[in-house]
């Protein structure tokens, strides 16, 4: 399978992977309502859920590719930049007003794709052949 074929897969999952969590909350009774800046409440949509998890992954799948053309520890550098873009997407889930629940499902989505991403772009662009096996006398 190319890189391109395992990268836009990981992409795929990573979009996947927030919905699921979002459509396990929805039917678990979880309500996903966030009121953010006194506004008045808003669902947090499955259309949102989508775009904005494949906006975020296509984003860090071009970082990782212009990262690995310039620096040889282009990977090592990407997935620190991941961590700390994680780590900065959590504070909109954490600081508008919402349920527990709430709370937890939108960290749980967040974490979600940054576990099918991370390691589903970071595997290696080549495979590795394992070494021949000696035959016995």
């Amino acid at each position: 399978m190319s890189i391109h074929t395992r990268r836009a897969l990981a992409v795929a999952g990573a979009v996947a992977a927030p919905a699921a969590v979002g459509l396990v909350a929805t039917a678990a009774g979880v309500p996903l309502r966030v009121t953010a800046g006194g506004q008045p409440p808003e669902p947090v949509e499955l259309p949102a859920v989508l775009v904005f998890a494949l906006v975020g992954s296509l984003a860090g799948s071009l970082a990782l590719a212009v990262l690995e053309r310039v620096t040889r520890h282009g990977a090592a550098v990407w997935t620190v930049l991941a961590a700390v873009v994680l780590l900065a997407s959590l504070v909109p889930p954490l600081t508008v007003q919402a349920s527990t629940a709430t709370h937890v499902t939108l960290v749980t989505m967040h974490l979600a794709v940054a576990a099918v991403l991370v390691p589903g772009l970071r595997r290696p662009a080549v495979s590795r052949t394992p070494a021949p096996v000696a035959s016995l006398p």
